[in-house]
């Protein structure tokens, strides 16, 4: 059973993310963590008075979020209602990010699946900051679903890669089961800079060959290209419904996704972006 968390600061934003996620996984039987987090206002504990009403702003606070988490499962239970998928509910006093690493290691989560909210509604910004920072730190794959992505089923995902991967990252388990689920086609594609494969990488190619063997699956080679022009130019000619990339810290995705103003490639993909985690960055 697939274990996904689902942060929610109850935007429209972040339930769009939650639809995605349960319409991804509808035939599969699933536990969804429904998560939100507070933290009320910094108060002042001078006094008893002020310690008393701190207590009580917590309660408040934890009482009209728990509510607002009733909403948000009878709504997804409402629209779907789905006998393969259990909820899980979680108010917590905590930092997000806090609460989603220690939910990786004391649930075994697979998955962490988020809205994106573009901070300030710029464009450029293609990932908030709480999804930035998941991506980051967290040990676990994440996809980022863009703020009004209606669900599409992703028959054609894209995977960029310079063939420079783990090829025992436990997390490529889930891309084959998004491909069989959705009985999408992959697309691997390997921007090319004159430089030939060499020995390491012509292996790490015919692994994911074999690995994939029973899902539709081409490789394709950008020339002359970066990482970013390579994406652009292969989603001017193909619709791709999902985007895929390895996080390995010495990569061009630290570089792609870092950068105060995102670089064009995300600016332009309005589409859902799943990154998962090198098994270097794993062992961190």
């Amino acid at each position: 059973m697939r274990r996904i968390l689902l942060p929610t600061d109850f935007s429209e934003n972040a339930m769009n993310a939650i639809r995605y996620a349960v319409q991804l996984f509808k035939n599969s039987s699933c536990e969804f963590y429904l998560l939100h987090t507070y933290t009320p206002a910094a108060y002042n504990v001078g006094s008893m008075a002020d310690s008393y009403s701190a207590l009580e702003l917590q309660r408040v606070t934890k009482e009209n979020a728990e509510r607002e988490m009733d909403e948000v499962e009878e709504t997804i239970r409402s629209e779907f209602n789905n006998s393969n998928h259990h909820f899980i509910k979680l108010v917590t006093f905590n930092l997000l990010i806090h609460e989603i690493q220690d939910l990786v290691e004391t649930k075994g989560i697979d998955l962490i699946v988020m809205g994106t909210q573009g901070a300030t509604g710029a464009q450029e910004i293609f990932l908030g900051t709480h999804t930035m920072y998941a991506i980051k730190k967290v040990n676990c794959p994440v996809i980022a679903v863009p703020s009004g992505f209606g669900f599409e089923p992703p028959k054609e995902i894209l995977f960029p890669t310079d063939y420079r991967l783990s090829t025992s990252n436990p997390y490529l388990s889930l891309l084959r089961e998004i491909c069989d689920l959705q009985l999408a086609r992959l697309n691997i594609l390997n921007a090319y800079y004159g430089e030939p494969l060499n020995n390491e990488q012509k292996q790490v190619k015919a692994y994911l060959d074999a690995y994939f063997k029973d899902n539709a699956h081409l490789f394709h080679i950008a020339d002359d290209t970066d990482v970013v022009g390579a994406i652009e130019k292969f989603q001017t000619k193909h619709k791709i419904n999902l985007l895929v990339m390895i996080h390995n810290r010495h990569n061009f995705f630290e570089n792609l996704i870092f950068k105060p103003v995102i670089n064009e490639i995300v600016y332009h993909t309005k589409i859902p972006f799943l990154v998962i985690p090198s098994e270097e960055r794993m062992m961190h």
